[in-house]
């Protein structure tokens, strides 16, 4: 059994610094030492980074290692700063497609460097859930094995800081052969809805981006104001891709329930059910990535488990 672990820096392999916590080499290979890992080979993503700074880049690299390396290994592990462990999670679903290996994401609240951290034992989890677990993204974080795609950070301090809602759909796009859609560079932002909030700022992004994330209120309303409804008549001219999610952290939407959410149906914004902040920003960042005639068919598809059906 050969495992590959690409590193890309975060919290599990930070040491202490007169300006705080940051990312050094060497910190995860002395862990497998510990650990007597001889059959995981480490591939460091230089420069390591704490995870807040990641960006589509990043993302690029970690799926084109995992392509470049898949025939050699059996599995993979890729160890990540816990601020953004949910998007790269995500996008990786997206991005890869016809995965034959099991890919481990795993971090840490506390650095492995320091007393009672739980880098430890979440590295040794994932080196095991990488020889055992099925083909996809998963997270291995707490003694929990979390769909990909699902995943919300919902603690900022706890050990067991992740959440994921159970999906039917496993966290992988099938394929034939594995391969990459690569993320390309796109305007993209999450908006969240708030009452009186400023409509100049709406109406300006509305026009000027390439695809919108709307964190909308509860099942599915919105405030229907004249800018806020001129706004989506206008993305909709434009083809904007635009998924409405709720704020709420449960239960997701369902466009249609109230009459205050029906102006999202008439400019054709997409119900994103109940999908994570995380995967309805990723899913936009693949879809612009996309050819144009695939973008649709895709958009509205459920990917790699990334929602599940909506409520009756």
């Amino acid at each position: 059994m050969k495992l590959l672990l690409i590193h890309t820096g975060g919290t599990i392999g930070m040491v202490a610094t007169e300006a705080g916590f940051t990312p050094a080499e060497g910190v995860i290979e002395a862990a497998l030492a510990d650990l007597g890992a001889r059959h995981v080979t480490v591939l460091p993503l230089l420069p390591l980074i704490d995870s807040a700074l990641a960006t589509p880049a990043d993302w690029n690299r970690i799926a084109q290692a995992i392509v470049d390396n898949h025939s050699d290994y059996n599995g993979f592990i890729v160890t990540h700063g816990t601020d953004t462990l949910a998007f790269t999670a995500s996008a990786l679903c997206f991005a890869l497609t016809g995965l034959q290996r099991p890919v481990i994401l795993t971090g840490s609240m506390r650095p492995l460097m320091v007393e009672k951290s739980d880098g430890v034992q979440n590295l040794s989890d994932a080196l095991k859930a990488a020889e055992t677990a099925p083909p996809g993204i998963w997270v291995q974080f707490a003694g929990q094995l979390l769909h990909g795609a699902r995943l919300r950070k919902a603690h900022s301090s706890a050990l067991d800081a992740f959440t994921a809602s159970r999906s039917a759909v496993p966290p992988l796009q099938p394929g034939k052969i594995p391969s990459l859609t690569p993320y390309k560079t796109s305007e993209i932002v999450i908006l969240s809805m708030a009452p009186g909030q400023s409509e100049t700022f709406l109406a300006h992004a509305f026009i000027t981006l390439d695809a919108i994330v709307l964190r909308v209120f509860g099942a599915g309303t919105l405030p229907e104001t004249p800018a806020l409804r001129a706004g989506l008549l206008a993305a909709q001219t434009r083809q904007t891709p635009i998924i409405a999610i709720s704020q709420s952290p449960k239960g997701g939407i369902a466009l249609g329930t109230y009459a205050a959410g029906n102006l999202m149906l008439e400019t054709g914004v997409i119900d994103g059910h109940d999908m994570t902040p995380e995967a309805a920003y990723t899913k936009l960042a693949h879809i612009l990535s996309l050819p144009e005639d695939q973008r649709q068919a895709a958009l509205h598809r459920n990917l790699c488990g990334e929602f599940t059906a909506s409520r009756p």
